[in-house]
């Protein structure tokens, strides 16, 4: 069996920025074990496969360890390759997609891909008292959606942590989150999903669905630039719109061939 593959790096307009995530394309889907052992093999933050439908692709996404619910950069990455290898020179400007969190769009716009996500926005969660111990410094703040959302009062802190992967991984969440403003942005993170098998995701859109209505809120206004402060780094422009939420990217093609399974 041959699959067709690629890997994108999202939320980047150069190939080696950004997060990479493979896109492979399926004419059907098939088994789960063999869906998470290529997500394995392949080893990156996550592995997108698509099948293509009348009007829509179906769309899944897994990390090297297990399917997750929602991941921005891996839907990102797969419209860049649609738009760019399977739909070439025709005028198609959207696409949309049938996942675990509804259906999503992508939609070129100005040179950039916007996606239409939903919005997580976080409530307040208890305080932890090892907070300290896990993240290595105190937050000014402790929020929850999916993620756990720890705000911090400026970018220096967020570049300076250095968490505790075996504390992060024993929470009851998915990942973790650190934000604050930022210098030269609206507001700045990072993302530590160690449990998943990702220990710092370069770019993280999902999580774009819990700090956008989050800084949104703060800071007053509805169209926010946001700067992952990962090694690769990444930029984001987005938009609170109320139960919905504009995630938009660049994105740049480092590999295309085939799988064989």
């Amino acid at each position: 069996m041959n699959i067709r593959y690629y890997v994108i790096d999202a939320f980047s307009e150069r190939v080696f920025g950004g997060n990479p995530a493979g896109v492979c394309f399926l004419d059907n889907w098939l088994e789960d074990r063999v869906l998470q052992r290529v997500a394995a093999e392949n080893n990156l933050s996550e592995t997108a496969f698509l099948v293509q439908r009348a009007d829509h692709y179906e769309l899944r996404w897994f990390t090297p360890k297990m399917e997750i619910d929602l991941c921005g950069h891996a839907t990102l990455a797969s419209a860049f390759a649609i738009f760019n290898f399977f739909y070439g020179d025709k005028n198609v400007r959207r696409v949309e997609f049938e996942t675990k969190s509804g259906r999503l769009s992508v939609e070129k716009q100005k040179g950039l891909l916007m996606m239409d996500f939903p919005s997580r926005k976080p409530v307040p969660c208890p305080p932890l008292s090892n907070i300290v111990d896990i993240l290595g410094l105190p937050p000014s703040l402790i929020l929850k959606s999916r993620d756990l959302m720890a705000v911090y009062e400026d970018e220096q802190q967020i570049r300076k942590l250095t968490p505790d992967m075996a504390k992060i991984a024993a929470l009851d969440f998915l990942g973790v989150i650190v934000t604050a403003k930022g210098e030269s942005s609206d507001f700045v993170s990072r993302f530590f999903a160690p449990k998943v098998g990702v220990p710092e995701d370069p770019v993280t859109g999902s999580a774009h669905s819990t700090l956008v209505p989050y800084w949104s809120g703060r800071l007053g206004k509805k169209k926010l630039h946001a700067l992952q402060l990962s090694e690769r780094g990444g930029e984001l422009f987005c938009e609170d719109k109320g139960e919905r939420v504009a995630i938009g990217g660049r994105a740049a093609a480092y590999l295309s061939g085939t799988i064989r399974i």
